[in-house]
This record gives C-alpha cells, structure tokens and sequence, in this order.
C-alpha cells in the first residue's frame, strides 16, 4: 500500500470511529422509541407523563409533582401548564424523567408539516445499549471521485417524501455534482444540498438499496458530504465525492424518523458498494 493510499485508509477509520461515537451519545438517535402527535384537548399520552396538547401554534405540558417530570435545561420540576412554540422543523428537548436521575428519558417536542409532536429519547433503549458500530463497506478508493459542481443561478425548492408519510419535505437544490463511476460509460447527476460554511450533502438511492444478502444490503437511502466546492484555473467548481463518507440517515435506525428522501432523479443505476450499510437489529 502507498504512503497515499494509507493515509487516505487513516482517515476514513478516523471519520469511522467519531460517526460511530456520535450516534452512541445518551440520547441521540439511537434512543428515540416513540413519535406522537399532539391533539387539541389536553390528553395523557402511552410513552411520558402530563397531559399534552397543542392550539397549533403553541404546545402545552401541564404536569404535577407526582409525574417526575423536570425541566432538561434546568432541572427544575414542571408543576402546572408549561408552553412552548417552535417553528416548522425545529425541534427542542423539552423536558426529561425516569431512572435511578430522573434522566434516562427525555422528551423532544418537535414541529414538522406544521404539526406538533413528541419523541421520547430513552437512553436505556437496547438499539443503544447493544450497539457496536455501524456495518460498512471495506474502504474502497475507486468510489472516491472528483465531481463537478454546476450551481443553480437561484436554489430551487423541490417537494419531496420522508421517512414518515405523514410529512412531507423540501429539498433546497443548489446544483448538481455530475461525474463518473468506474465500469460505466455514463455520467451521473446528483441533486445537491447546500450546508454550513458551502459544504455540501446529496442524499440518493442505488442498486445496493434493500436488495442482495443482509451483508451486501443498504438502507432505503444514503446521504454523503463534500467539502465546499474548490475553483481550478479555468473557473470550473469541483469537489472530491467519496462514497465510502456515505451514511445512514436516523430513520435507518428507528421508525420514529422524519428524516428526507432523496429528490426523485437522485438514483444511481450503479451499486454503491461502499459505505454505511444496512443497520442490524442491534444497531
């Protein structure tokens, strides 16, 4: 292996081992056991205490000492109506009970498709408990590609799917990557997402989707990151895709995820062998 080559494998084993410790945190996504919607009556609910409801622009917790419940940011108690207001896709962790602290649950109010619910995020749920890394792909350096980058003169909203059919979704498309994979004769376009300081996120499905042995499957959609585009002396974007970075969104993990679809012509007719793979049952 050259001194290149085995830098490049360093650095994804390092990429590896922090995507793996933050999804193991308290109460990230492996803990969410349970999504409800909040109704207009204040109503008990099967997963955390109080009684919850929402007018639609504001929720409501009214809880006595007797629930347990306190304050996540504080740790004060909630006694009496407590309200909170979010705007669509934000979401807040709200408040927290149970265990030996009085912390092992907490419960994230969220808003999405205009519409209030909670998730309770329980750090003694066993998908987190037993987890011991997300199954991947051996690293492979031919899926790592340069990729133009072809920005849109304005982004461009596009409806999309999500993880819950009850939610629809907006995919902001700032341009698209095209660029080639070994063994095809075709470019490929994909759709892409701007984040923080440029960089940017294409979410997408390929022919590993669901599909052969539980060794060799992926998840219904993977998403990957690229640095923020780079200039090369003839004024042409570019970055360096690599698919061995893709990941899994949340809703691979639990069935409570909202998480976005790919656009609809984000699919490769290519299997992406590299990569998070399908999660198991423990993970």
């Amino acid at each position: 292996m050259s001194a290149s080559a085995a830098a490049q494998l360093e650095r994804w084993q390092r990429f590896r081992t922090n995507r793996n410790k933050a999804l193991a945190t308290k109460h990230g996504w492996l803990t969410l056991t349970s999504l409800e919607w909040l109704d207009s009556q204040p109503s008990a609910v099967e997963t955390a205490p109080g009684l919850w409801s929402t007018d639609g622009s504001t929720a409501a917790l009214t809880a006595v000492p007797q629930d347990g419940l306190t304050f996540v940011e504080t740790g004060e108690p909630v006694e009496g109506t407590v309200t909170a207001r979010l705007a669509d896709e934000e979401s807040l962790m709200w408040v927290q009970f149970g265990g030996a602290d009085g912390q092992q649950v907490v419960v994230e109010l969220a808003m999405r498709a205009g519409r209030y619910a909670i998730r309770t995020r329980d750090s003694g749920s066993p998908v987190l408990t037993e987890f011991d890394g997300v199954p991947t792909f051996d690293y492979n350096p031919d899926l790592v590609v340069e990729a133009s980058f072809r920005p849109y003169p304005e982004p461009v909203d596009v409806p999309i799917g999500t993880a819950n059919p009850l939610v629809d979704g907006v995919h902001r498309s700032v341009g698209e990557l095209v660029f080639r994979l070994p063994g095809k004769d075709h470019e490929f376009h994909l759709q892409a997402e701007e984040e923080k300081l440029g960089a940017l996120t294409v979410t997408f499905h390929d022919e590993t989707n669901g599909s052969g042995s539980p060794e060799q499957a992926t998840a219904e959609w993977r998403k990957v990151s690229t640095p923020r585009p780079r200039v090369d002396p003839s004024g042409n974007a570019y970055v360096v895709l690599d698919f061995n970075r893709a990941i899994n969104y949340p809703s691979a993990f639990t069935p409570y995820g909202t998480c976005p679809m790919p656009v609809k012509n984000n699919s490769l007719d290519a299997k992406i062998e590299a990569g998070e793979k399908m999660p198991g049952p423990a993970d």
